[in-house]
């Protein structure tokens, strides 16, 4: 062979070198990300998660992702979070390397998923089908899908090993919740009149607040029934607003509405209906902003589980506020003194009323992802559109977290100073979080 030949057959295998890493760079990490996360969301939808415990399932599930491609040497924009958390990440140690961590990191995903869901087996199917995908799209050789399942394992015992200590096992034997008729206390609500969701999830234990009592909010307005009264002003707000609304705020509150324990009754059987939990709609919203931003799967990996932890913790603030104040909701109170046959345009949902949970997580998790993705991060989010709902358009994570805020007034659930107080509280959460991970400081440009 000639030198020229040599050089010519040189010069083909640096194109078809060049043409694959071309290849395997462009692969859509944030979609498939996307897609793969959907699955777990989906099994949530059946097993009717609560909000809290939702979260709980995203928080552990995509920090098996990151943990995965952090094992493996993938560099990250920010630092990595794990380090200011409270808790003692497993120390992960490898010497093998793998062709696909990316491969690797999703399949740890729907693995702890399998593990933290009672319908987690229904996972087992959608991993296979992973592992069909990856091998016959060449992401990885067949030869090598034992290695890489090996080492997501290894990952998959060691997160697992971390959930079984925050205290989720512990909830069954706690003392039960009791509603009682007390002047301006919560009770069951009206369609299904299901008894109070989660009353403990303050014990459980956080990623990042160290001290659940720095997150207080201020307090709520006292119960009294004065007309001159902030707690009856807001009251007869609620009953007002909702008699009023327009077909646009009709819109908002139910776009917003992601209550997994709605029912409806054909004659005396009571039917749930599908929707997704208020953190899976914050974890589409991420998936949405990863997508457009053409993150790789560390990026992508990364910001999933920075926001499923900001909203786990967000969600223990939030119920350790409303089991302390244990608020009446304004159905009860409406329905009380005002008008009897006055129903909510949303159904309300079975816990107390302060502070609004919408409020509280919509607004940490748009903090973080402020810091993330920029202040005017454009997008059009479709996380609804599975669930029959058109998609709407937004400027900003921050435009988004005041309208999921003010759908619950909307809505006729929440009472105003719930939902002020909850954006408090919320981008008090959001910005420590955000600040001690990066230690820069977030100014939010929209009001409060």
């Amino acid at each position: 062979m000639n030198m020229n030949s040599k050089s010519l057959l040189l010069l083909c295998a640096l194109v078809v070198s060049t043409a694959s890493f071309a290849a395997e760079k462009q692969e859509p990490w944030s979609s498939i990300y996307k897609s793969q996360l959907f699955h777990i969301t989906e099994v949530m939808v059946t097993d009717v998660a609560s909000p809290p415990v939702a979260a709980r399932i995203y928080a552990y599930s995509c920090l098996a992702s990151y943990l995965v491609m952090k094992q493996h040497g993938a560099d990250f924009r920010e630092k990595d979070f794990t380090q200011a958390s409270i808790l003692d990440f497993p120390e992960l140690d490898s010497n093998q390397e793998l062709s696909s961590p990316e491969f690797a990191a999703i399949y740890a995903m729907l693995r702890v998923g399998e593990n933290v869901m009672p319908s987690g087996y229904l996972l087992k199917e959608k991993q296979q089908n992973w592992i069909d995908q990856a091998v016959k799209s060449k992401l990885i050789k067949k030869s090598k899908v034992d290695l890489h399942i090996q080492e997501a394992e290894k990952v998959v015992s060691q997160v697992m090993k971390l959930a079984s200590t925050d205290g989720y096992r512990e909830l069954p034997a706690l003392t039960r919740y009791s509603p009682t008729e007390a002047e301006g206390r919560w009770y069951p609500t009206p369609p299904a009149y299901i008894e109070a969701i989660e009353p403990e999830w303050r014990t459980i234990q956080p990623f990042f607040l160290a001290s659940l009592d720095d997150y207080d909010p201020s307090p709520m307005a006292p119960f009294s029934l004065e007309t001159e009264s902030s707690f009856h002003q807001q009251m007869i707000e609620v009953y007002e607003t909702t008699k009023s609304l327009d077909e646009e705020q009709k819109l908002i509150a139910n776009f917003w509405d992601c209550n997994p324990f709605m029912v409806e009754f054909s004659g005396h059987m009571a039917i749930g209906v599908k929707k997704i939990s208020p953190g899976g709609h914050w974890m589409g919203i991420t998936g949405i902003a990863a997508e457009k931003a053409e993150l790789n799967l560390a990026e992508t990996a990364y910001i999933h589980a920075l926001v499923g932890m900001t909203l786990h913790d967000a969600f223990i603030s939030c119920w350790k506020t409303k089991y302390e104040t244990d608020r009446i909701r304004p159905e009860t109170i409406i329905n009380k003194t005002i008008d009897q046959r006055w129903r909510p345009l949303l159904q309300t949902p079975p816990f107390p009323e302060y502070t609004s949970g919408h409020s509280v997580i919509s607004r940490a998790a748009a903090i973080v992802l402020t810091g993330y993705f920029g202040d005017n991060f454009s997008y059009i989010d479709d996380s609804e559109t599975y669930f029959g709902l058109p998609e709407r358009a937004f400027d900003s994570f921050l435009q988004a977290s005041e309208e999921a805020a003010i759908s619950r007034l909307y809505g006729g659930i929440h009472f105003r100073d719930a939902i002020e107080e909850g954006v408090r509280q919320g981008e008090k959460i959001g910005k420590m979080i955000w600040q001690e991970i990066t230690e820069k400081e977030l100014l939010t440009s929209q009001n409060q």
